[in-house]
């Protein structure tokens, strides 16, 4: 189920009713825990049985890691963990990619091999979760926490429903208070929580799916010929339903969880305002982005081991970024340009840019649209189904066919992709929650009167969020 369903409404208030009834934590934790797999089993029941069995042997190793004292030993236990889980997430999300690659490679040498055909079922969110398991047994390696000896209180970690098909991914430290202290909706959480689901769900249906969806879509389907406006919208219309899509899942996610007394770490900063690309890494799926420096990045030696390792370990570090997203190298692609931004800025600030210089306003502002303008052209590989469909896109972009006069729907993008932008910069070093708090309260019921009416009367077609696919 999704959150800007019917069936999500009534098993949120069905949930949250029967929450705050119960006497006691325990229960209210088994609750949780119950719903959470129910949530699950909304997409595919029998994957339901795949998230228990890969709960349930990760709080047994994480327990083995803790308990083994020979440092060869707990080695062997993390890597195990390691192997199980990047090897389930493989079978499921990279077994056609890799045997397609692998045909490929046989051609090659003249070798002409038809592998069986495996219709395996990408179980969703598998990404996030396996990620969410992996940060615990290798924390408990680093001995950063011990590991819980309750089962329930862990599966309830990895499977918290909120965020559990699409993140924010969190790690056992910023959960761990939260599930082991009893909590309640409260007044702020309640009121907190369904002005942040409101947003999110403006975000998602009516800017994602009913403006922006619909422009993307007719320009990816069909890119041969377009002019160079029409490529550029259809560009813009990808970069603003990509954040809307994810960053409104996120909103969403974050007031779920406060209706229940939870708090998730915030997933997106207004990146559409970054300013350079660690910038737009800080502010763009913030909680993937710290799990790849954290787990990988550093695991890697970071930028401990000289300049020209830096670059090789950025760039490792964004092209598994990309591969976690799809088994395409479109995707790898997406990720490799990234480290190419990030190497390229890395070198032109070590080399040129004075530590002690603040820029101007003005420079600041232009640096900002020159990362927009660049991460927009990243986008394409995003959404390219194919290498030839991309390459036809840039080419579209910047050697125009034809004049073609832009439609209505391709000229509201235009605008909405700059409000868009334009409330990005605005709202750069604020914070949203402390925003909803401190507004009068008749104002933001009027503003979120005037959204609320936005999504009913929206007329865009109800896409399952982006990021499910991964």
């Amino acid at each position: 189920m999704q959150f800007d369903s019917f069936t999500f409404i009534l098993f949120i208030l069905s949930v949250v009713a029967i929450y705050n009834a119960l006497p006691g934590w325990s229960a209210r934790k088994w609750l949780l825990l119950g719903a959470s797999y129910l949530f699950y089993a909304g997409w595919n029941p029998p994957f339901v049985l795949l998230l228990i069995g890969s709960t349930t042997l990760d709080f047994w190793i994480a327990q083995r890691i803790d308990a083994a004292q020979e440092p060869a030993l707990r080695k062997r236990w993390v890597a195990l963990t390691l192997i199980i889980n990047l090897g389930v997430l493989g079978l499921f999300k990279y077994n056609r990619f890799l045997l397609d690659n692998c045909v490929e490679i046989l051609k090659l040498v003249g070798v002409h091999y038809s592998p069986p055909q495996f219709d395996i079922v990408l179980p969703i969110g598998i990404s996030f979760y396996t990620f969410h398991s992996l940060s615990y047994c290798i924390d408990v390696y680093r001995r950063k926490f011990a590991p819980t000896r309750s089962w329930r209180d862990y599966a309830l970690y990895v499977g918290f429903f909120p965020q559990l098909v699409a993140g924010p991914i969190t790690r056992f430290p910023q959960m761990r208070p939260q599930i082991e202290s009893p909590r309640r909706t409260t007044a702020y959480g309640l009121g907190l929580g369904c002005a942040l689901l409101v947003l999110g769900m403006f975000e998602k249906n009516v800017l994602a799916d009913s403006i922006f969806a619909p422009v993307a879509d007719t320009f990816f389907n069909s890119v041969a010929g377009s002019g160079a406006a029409v490529a550029w919208s259809g560009v813009l219309a990808f970069t603003g339903q990509i954040f809307c899509d994810f960053a409104g899942y996120s909103t969403c996610a974050i007031g779920t969880a406060l209706l229940l007394g939870f708090e998730l770490p915030i997933n997106f900063r207004y990146p559409y305002a970054a300013m350079g690309f660690s910038d737009f890494w800080r502010r763009w799926h913030i909680s993937l982005s710290t799990w790849l420096r954290d787990y990988l990045y550093i695991s890697l030696g970071g930028n401990r081991r000289g300049l020209p390792r830096t670059y090789i370990n950025l760039m490792l570090t964004m092209l598994v970024g990309g591969l976690w997203h799809g088994a395409a190298w479109t995707f790898v692609a997406w990720g490799g340009l990234h480290g190419i931004y990030l190497m390229v800025e890395r070198f032109v600030r070590e080399r040129w840019w004075p530590r002690d210089w603040g820029a101007p306003g003005l420079l600041r502002f232009a640096y900002g649209l020159l990362t927009l303008f660049l991460v927009a052209l990243a986008w394409v590989w995003f959404r390219a189904p194919d290498f030839s469909t991309g390459l036809e896109v840039y080419r579209s972009l910047f050697v125009p066919v034809s004049h073609v006069a832009l439609d209505a729907g391709q000229k509201l993008v235009l605008a909405t992709i700059a409000g868009v932008v334009a409330s990005h910069w605005l709202m750069r070093e604020r914070d949203l929650r402390q925003l909803l708090v401190t507004l009068p309260a008749p104002v933001v019921g009027l503003v979120l009167g005037l959204l609320l009416a936005a999504i009913i009367l929206s007329p865009g077609n109800n896409h399952a969020f982006i990021y499910f696919q991964f």
